[in-house]
């Protein structure tokens, strides 16, 4: 952003985590705790696909690119929140906010497009088995992963360069505990409601999108396990979908969660809920989900250990 004449300088300030709570110790130090907790679980089903051959599938590949993605945006904001709070220094530069900005909508974009190709792999998997190896080729799979992050960044890029170069007012004061777009928004001196309106429908469409496309996949899924005789394999068609599912869950659950809320009830408080949600809790109960309804990454598991 650049400044405006009642600006003295180009430092902005974070009001921080419910600043009308009063003391918030006990609540930093639980998202410090679940910020190491992430950063245990991600890296360690990074580390257990890139070590066992067994898992050197295209499932566990994107799975990899996942714990990435959630790992670069829990590190994106939880420290810098932490820290500003033990020193008590709650400022950030411009060009960090920007940079800020930028990982933070960058990973929100790219994790909704892994999740949607990843129902693709699911329905190739489980409607199309014999042909699955053709068509879920290692070059394919880091096509996907390269494309999700490529559109995401893209997606990140226009908005944060767009939001970086209005005009600041006399208020520099973030009301987040990071550069939220919409809270930073709010600094410009400018009228931004026509650039809200165009948030808001590029907010429905990287939702119903990615919605329509994994409830395509899903239904198809569904509609080929009902025709199967097996039981077994039944169940274990299902079992390989099911920890997918409970991700998108999560994930798309808070965007229409947030998308649902009329303008006249929206709140500091609630924008920042739904940030601690996606951008901690979100992190942490992804390698959780992953690990615990699947057998392969609890045997790999167990066969680390065993080595150790």
């Amino acid at each position: 952003m650049r400044r405006g004449n009642n600006t003295s300088t180009t430092d902005l300030i974070f009001l921080g985590l419910f600043p009308n709570m009063g003391n918030i110790s006990c609540f930093i130090y639980i998202i410090f705790l679940s910020y190491i907790i992430t950063l245990f679980g991600n890296t360690t089903l990074i580390l257990l696909i890139w070590v066992d051959s067994r898992l050197h599938t295209p499932m566990y590949l994107l799975i990899s690119q996942l714990s990435v993605m959630d790992l670069v945006l829990i590190s994106t904001t939880v420290p810098k929140m932490v820290t500003d709070f033990w020193v008590k220094r709650k400022k950030i530069s411009q060009i960090a906010c920007g940079v800020q900005m930028l990982f933070c909508i960058t990973v929100t974009g790219s994790e909704c497009i892994l999740l949607t190709l990843m129902s693709y792999d699911r329905y190739a998997a489980v409607c199309k088995p014999l042909r699955y190896s053709v068509i879920m080729t290692p070059r394919v799979c880091l096509q996907m992963a390269a494309l999700s992050w490529v559109v995401g960044f893209l997606h990140s890029l226009v908005h944060t360069v767009y939001v970086m170069h209005l005009p600041v007012c006399d208020s520099r004061e973030i009301h987040h505990f990071f550069c939220e777009l919409l809270a930073t928004l709010r600094l410009s001196c400018d009228d931004t409601s026509v650039y809200e309106m165009i948030l808001f429908v590029t907010g429905i469409v990287f939702i119903l999108i990615p919605f329509g496309l994994i409830l395509t996949s899903y239904s198809l899924i569904f509609l080929s396990v009902f025709r199967m005789n097996s039981q077994k394999g039944k169940k274990k068609a299902l079992a390989t979908c099911s920890s997918h599912l409970t991700v998108v869950s999560l994930y798309l659950g808070s965007g229409f969660f947030f998308l649902m809320v009329p303008p006249t009830m929206y709140s500091v408080e609630l924008s920042q809920a739904m940030s601690l949600f996606y951008n901690i809790l979100t992190p942490m109960l992804n390698p959780i989900i992953y690990s615990l309804r699947n057998k392969e990454v609890v045997g790999a598991l167990r066969k680390l250990l065993a080595l150790g």
